[in-house]
């Protein structure tokens, strides 16, 4: 099986040196994997260029995106870039003054574009010539009750700590939902009336498949909701599959449906931060905060962990998409 994984190269620090998460990275990466001979490709290693980033101390990765056939719809912090696989020809590029701490970008069923503008809690719908067609506040309300027009808040670091915290967005029978990190919910942006819990946990991304909805929690769970009821249907803790009880994972961010029972999730090495919300769930629930940025393949039937590889043996530090590439035809 080969992959397509999007992340990012840490930048190097000194010895000792606890840099803010949002300075973290200075590559934006996306990597070509084959899951049984664990060769790679570097596919795509890219830098935001300065008018789309702040002058100092920011941060470069490719976080979530969608595969469409064969167009990757992927973005950065502050930009959406669209390219062509497996040649990965770029095809588009959006980057606008209210994209901040961008984590997801689907296309909509129009041909438009949806892109999580998490930095402002806000969803924003746009044409893919950068058109400004519509925003939401994951919250109700004015999109801009908190923030300026006025700003180019692509020039700003961080606007932490967010009151929501979106994360993905997706479609359903017509309807635009995000997910909602802080509320742990996803909220149906086109009708707001309806909402659906995912229970406890702080959910980050997401797919689509048939009648289900897959999430993903940061702190490590795998979590199936039904298309039609929009109830939960299973909650699978990865932190106690395979491994000692109370190791931390890592971030859990990323997923790849392989079938109804075999799922890639991505896990990224939990670092040390000077934004202290991030490390209170490991401060307080588990120990260990060593292993590596890696991928797994679990079994969730069985609760068997079947694969795990090491990405930053490939250059990948942080993970946040997986994807499985399509065969030629």
């Amino acid at each position: 099986m080969e992959l397509y994984i999007s992340g990012g190269r840490q930048r190097r620090q000194l010895a000792g040196e606890v840099a803010p998460e949002w300075s973290l990275y200075d590559r934006a990466r996306i990597l070509r994997l084959d899951t049984e001979s664990l060769r790679s490709q570097l596919m795509v290693d890219y830098e935001t260029p300065p008018e789309a980033r702040a002058d100092e101390d920011y941060s470069v990765l490719f976080k979530q995106g969608t595969l469409d056939g064969r167009t990757l719809y992927i973005c950065t912090s502050t930009e959406v870039l669209i390219f062509q696989t497996p040649e990965f020809a770029r095809a588009g590029y959006v980057s606008l003054p209210c994209f901040n701490d961008l984590h997801h970008v689907c296309p909509s069923a129009t041909g438009s574009l949806l892109v999580t503008s998490t930095g402002l809690d806000m969803v924003v719908e746009c044409s893919r010539a950068g058109e400004p067609l519509r925003q939401w506040n994951v919250l109700g309300g004015d999109p801009w009750e908190r923030f300026s027009k006025n700003v180019d808040y692509r020039k700003v670091l961080t606007t932490k700590p967010h009151k929501s915290h979106p994360n993905f967005v997706f479609q359903l029978d017509g309807e635009i939902w995000v997910t909602r990190a802080w509320q742990k919910d996803a909220l149906c942006l086109t009708c707001p009336e309806r909402r659906f819990s995912v229970g406890a946990e702080t959910i980050h991304d997401g797919e689509v498949v048939g009648n289900s909805i897959w999430f993903t929690s940061v702190h490590g769970q795998v979590i199936e909701v039904d298309r039609g009821s929009l109830q939960v249907k299973r909650a699978v803790d990865l932190t106690g599959v395979d491994s000692t009880p109370g190791t931390v994972l890592g971030w859990c961010r990323g997923l790849c449906l392989v079938s109804d029972h075999l799922i890639w999730v991505g896990f990224t090495r939990v670092r040390k931060t000077k934004f202290r919300e991030n490390l209170l769930w490991v401060k307080h629930r588990f120990r260990n905060p060593d292993l590596p940025t890696h991928i797994a393949l679990y079994d969730l039937e069985s609760r068997k962990c079947l694969q795990e590889i090491d990405l930053e043996e490939h250059g990948l530090n942080v993970v946040f998409s997986i994807f499985q590439i399509p065969p030629v035809t």
